[in-house]
C-alpha cells in the first residue's frame, strides 16, 4: 500500500505539478514557443488555462480508474502501468518543456 501511494504520489508530482506549471509558463510567457500536442492547443483556445488543467485532470482519473480496475481483478500490469506511465511522461515533459523555457 506505501509503495502504491508513492508512485500515485510521483505521478502527481511529475505529471500533475511539474507539466501543468511548465506548459503553463510556456504558453503564457514565452511568445516564441506554443503547445505541440493539438488537442491541448484547442482546449487552450476554446477554454485558457482551465482546458489544459481539465485535459490532465481527465487523463489523471481515466488512469486512476483503470489502476482500480487492475487492483480489483489482480492485473500487476494495469495496476502499476497507469501511474508509472504517467510518472513518466510527467518526468520527461517536464523536462523538455524547463529545457525549451531556458532556451
Amino acid at each position: 500500500m506505501i509503495y502504491e501511494t508513492r508512485l500515485w504520489l510521483v505521478t502527481l508530482a511529475t505529471y500533475g505539478v511539474g507539466d501543468i506549471v511548465t506548459t503553463i509558463a510556456l504558453v503564457g510567457f514565452s511568445a516564441s514557443v506554443s503547445e505541440a500536442n493539438t488537442l491541448l492547443r484547442t482546449a487552450i483556445d476554446a477554454f485558457g488555462l482551465w482546458g489544459l488543467v481539465g485535459l490532465k485532470l481527465l487523463a489523471f482519473l481515466v488512469c486512476l480508474g483503470i489502476s482500480l480496475a487492475g487492483a480489483r481483478d489482480a492485473d500487476p500490469l494495469l495496476y502499476y502501468g497507469p501511474p508509472t506511465t504517467l510518472a513518466l511522461v510527467g518526468a520527461f515533459t517536464t523536462a523538455y518543456n524547463v529545457r525549451l523555457l531556458l532556451g
